[in-house]
C-alpha cells in the first residue's frame, strides 16, 4: 500500500469535516457532485492525467466519524479495485492525517496512470500540499 502522513494545523473536528464535506472536499481534493460520510453512499468523480481523464467509481466501506474513513477507488471500464483509508490522530491542537491507498496492483500495469509513482505523486500533492494549504488557509480565517 501507499502510505502517506501530515500533520495538520487544524482539529480532528476540522479535519474531518474538510474530508467529508463535498463543499470544502472541492476546495483541495475533487469536485464531487455529492458525498455521504455513510457506509454503502457511492460517488463518482472525474480526474486523472493531462492526457486521460478517468471515471472513479468509489463506495464508503468504513466510517468512525471524527477518526477514520474508508472507500473504495476503482475505475470505469478498467478492472481493479482499491480503497482508500483516512485516519485522524489528535495532536495537541493539530491533527495528524493518514492516508493508506491499499490496492494499487490490481490495475491494469500497462497504463501509466495507474503505476503507483503516479498515485505517489498524486496523493503526496493532495496531502502533502493541497489539504495543508486548505486548512492553513481556514486557519486564517477563524
Amino acid at each position: 500500500p501507499f502510505v502517506i502522513e501530515r500533520t495538520l494545523n487544524a482539529s480532528p473536528e476540522r479535519v474531518w469535516k474538510a474530508i467529508t464535506d463535498k463543499d470544502q472536499m472541492k476546495e483541495w481534493y475533487f469536485n464531487l457532485a455529492e458525498f455521504e460520510p455513510e457506509v454503502g453512499f457511492e460517488f463518482t468523480f472525474e480526474g486523472g492525467s493531462k492526457e486521460m481523464t478517468y471515471v472513479h467509481l468509489c463506495k464508503v466501506t468504513k466510517v468512525k466519524p471524527g477518526k477514520l474513513l474508508q472507500y473504495s477507488w476503482r475505475y470505469r471500464d478498467y478492472p481493479g479495485n482499491s480503497f482508500v483509508t483516512w485516519e485522524l490522530f489528535p495532536e495537541g491542537d493539530k491533527t495528524k492525517l493518514k492516508l493508506t491507498h491499499d490496492g494499487l496492483e490490481t490495475f491494469p500495469t500497462d497504463n501509466k496512470d495507474f503505476a503507483r509513482s503516479s498515485f505517489e505523486k498524486g496523493w503526496t500533492y493532495i496531502i502533502g500540499t493541497s489539504i495543508v494549504d486548505y486548512m492553513d488557509k481556514q486557519a486564517e480565517v477563524i
